[in-house]
Order: C-alpha cells, then structure tokens, then sequence
C-alpha cells in the first residue's frame, strides 16, 4: 500500500521554513533537558548534599510535569492559538532550567524542574500535534525527522556534562533555558488553520460507535508496549550481554550504539513514508524487532541484533500518530492520550519489566522483551483490521 495522499500548498501548512527549523530545535532541547539529569546526579549530591535517590527525584519531578503538561496544554488547546500553546511551553521551559540552574535548595530545584517537565510536555504534546497534520502526505516523514532531533538532544545533553563537568551542570541547564527562551521569537511562523487530513474525511467521533474506543485502546496498547520494549532494552541490553560472556567495554558501546540507532532509523524511514502507508511500516517495524529480540539469544551476535532493534523501533512513535490521526480524526484528544501513556509508560515499565526479568534469570532478558514484541505486532496487525473497518463505516 503507497501513500497516495495531495500534498497540500505552501499556504496551506502549519509552518513556515523557518519555523520547521526552529521546532527541530525545540526537540533537540527536550532531549537535551530530559537527559541532563542523569549525568547531573553527582553535581546535585555534591551542591545540595543528597542521597542517590533523592537526586533522583529530579527525573521523577520532570516527567510527572511532562505527563501533566500533554494533559493540561491539550485541555486548553481548542481555546488557544498554536503560537500560544508553543510560546508558553517554550517559556515554561525555560523558566525551569533557569530555576534548576540557579536554585539556592532542593526544594526549588525540584519545583523548577517540575515547571521545566511541563513545557517538556507542552512542546512534545504540541509539535507532535501539529507534526501530524501539519504537513500534508510529508506529516509522517516530518514527524521521523522532528523526533530524530529529540535523539541529537539525548547524545548532546551527557556530552556537555562531560565537558563541563559535574559540578557545571548549571551552565547545561542554563543553556537549554536561554535557548528555550529565544525560541519563543520564533513562534510567529507558526499558523493556526490546519492543513485537511489526509486520506479521510473528518466526521464525528459518534458516527464510529463502538469502533472509537477500540481503536484508541489499540492504539495505547500499541505505544506502551513498544515503550516497554524501547525501555527494556535501554536498561537490561548491558546486563545482559555481559551475562553471555560479552566485557564491559563491548556492553557499554553497544548500548550507546543502539540509542544511536533510534535517532538513524528515524531518518533513514524518512523517504520510505513517502511511498508507504504508517500501517504498513509499523508492521515491518513490528516484525523486524521481534526477529531481532530472537537472533539475541545468540551470544556472538547479541550486540548487532539490539542495534536493529534500535533501527526497527525508531519509526514507531512518530509514524504512529499520523495513523491515528487519520483513523480517528474525530477524537480531538487521542493523541495527547498516547503521548502521555508512553511518558508514563518510560516511568512504569523499567521496575515492571525488571521483576519479571529477576525471576525468570537474566538470559531470559531476549525471550521477555520478544514477546513483549510479538504483543505489539498483532496490536498492530488487529488495529489495520479495525482501522480499515473505521474507513468503511465513514464511507456508508
């Protein structure tokens, strides 16, 4: 099946030139932001004199405001403007590396990284938004290029921790809030009026009945699982290849390699959403990281199959909101729904995933997240059947 949608005018789209380029920007902040607070761990004991746990608690703080910010911009959104919506989460996050920067306590730290947590979830609820209309049949190319930006972010935030050392983690917060700041000036080639969606008319979300929640609950299922997966193997791929005989060295570059891999994948998907449906690609997708969860069982070529994982679940999340998009263009709130399970499914999953894994033995760490796979290749496989079926109600 090929994308055969109308590419719609210049004037018909969300953004200029220069604002696509300024929203690039923004996700190589949130990536930045949300990755600085690991490496700024032993800065914060050392200034505020904290436990691991309580500097942890900075993560915590910044991704409860995330998942409140997708909630909160997206109530608000039908009664503000694009440019308000984008504008406020810009100054929000500013504001709150700002205040983690130059917080004299603890305590107005983790309220500043709150703050910053809820422009992180204005922007990645918004941009995403509108990503996915935005563009007319590009939106889904649009989308894997937004979001490769966000995996910039993520190598560029630890990278300047290192150069400036721990105890300069002020000045890396302090960059993101002064470049968060500026993008506020450029919000003005933001449009307002959303270019048609593609491939489907819009009609009520009643006229779909019982389909409507059924879809939006594959859709969810969808995103967490694959979440999951992302997670599981973020956190148990070093673990695991050093249970199979693999040295430190070997783990470590191997798990740096597979982040990579996600933000490659998104850029290498780009041409292929020209010429094939979201559906189609996240079924390739959902195979392909099955079958490589299953070649790492093989210890000689466990490093190179979780780099495909990589490859294969970078498209997922970008690719799939054009699909539910299209699918249910009536449910005005579906995509700030999937965006925040997958921001509390990245919190929920890694202790989850890491029960099941301590008792069933470290080796079992491929088979777990395989089936956590095949899970999400028959959501997927079931929400083109329902989709489809979605289409020919909106056709009768």
């Amino acid at each position: 099946m090929t994308a055969t949608e109308t590419e719609p005018a210049l004037g018909e789209r969300l953004f200029t030139r220069a604002a696509t380029v300024a929203s690039c920007v923004a996700f190589v902040l949130i990536g930045m932001l949300q990755a600085l607070y690991g490496p700024a761990v032993p800065g914060l004991r050392d200034e505020f004199g904290l436990s691991p746990a309580g500097a942890g608690l900075g993560l915590s703080l910044h991704f409860t405001g995330g998942v409140a910010g997708v909630l909160v911009f997206n109530a608000i959104h039908s009664r503000i403007s694009n440019r308000t919506l984008l504008g406020a989460s810009y100054a929000l996050m500013a504001l709150g590396g700002a205040g983690v920067a130059l917080a004299p306590d603890w305590p107005p730290a983790l309220a500043a990284a709150f703050l910053g947590g809820l422009g992180f979830g204005g922007i990645d609820y918004g941009l995403n938004q509108l990503f996915a209309v935005g563009f007319g049949s590009r939106s889904t190319a649009m989308l894997n290029v937004l979001n490769a930006h966000f995996g910039i972010g993520a190598v560029l935030g630890p990278a300047l921790i290192a150069w400036l050392g721990p105890d300069g983690y002020g000045y890396a917060f302090g960059v993101c809030a002064v470049l968060s700041a500026a993008l506020i000036l450029c919000t003005g080639g933001v449009r307002d009026a959303a270019a048609p969606a593609t491939g489907l008319k819009s009609q009520p979300v009643s006229a779909q009945g019982r389909l409507v929640p059924r879809v939006l609950i594959g859709f969810l299922a969808l995103y967490i699982l694959n979440v999951a997966v992302e997670a599981g193997v973020g956190g148990w791929e070093p673990t695991h290849l050093e249970t199979v005989g693999h040295s430190v060295t070997v783990a470590a570059s191997a798990t740096s390699v597979y982040w990579l891999m996600m933000t490659v994948g998104r850029f290498l998907v780009v041409p292929l959403t020209l010429r094939y449906a979201p559906e189609v690609i996240l079924t390739v997708c959902a195979a392909g990281m099955t079958g490589c969860l299953l070649l790492a069982l093989v210890p000689g070529a466990a490093p190179y199959a979780y780099a495909g994982v990589g490859l294969f679940i970078a498209p997922v999340f970008p690719t799939g909101l054009p699909w539910l998009n299209r699918a249910l263009p009536g449910a005005a709130r579906a995509g700030a729904w999937v965006i925040a399970a997958s921001m509390i499914g990245g919190v929920v999953a890694p202790p989850l995933l890491g029960a099941g894994i301590e008792a069933s033995g470290i080796h079992a760490v491929p088979w777990v997240l395989a089936a956590l796979s095949a899970a999400s290749l028959v959501a997927t496989v079931r929400l083109k059947v329902r989709t489809r079926t979605a289409v020919a109600h909106k056709g009768s």
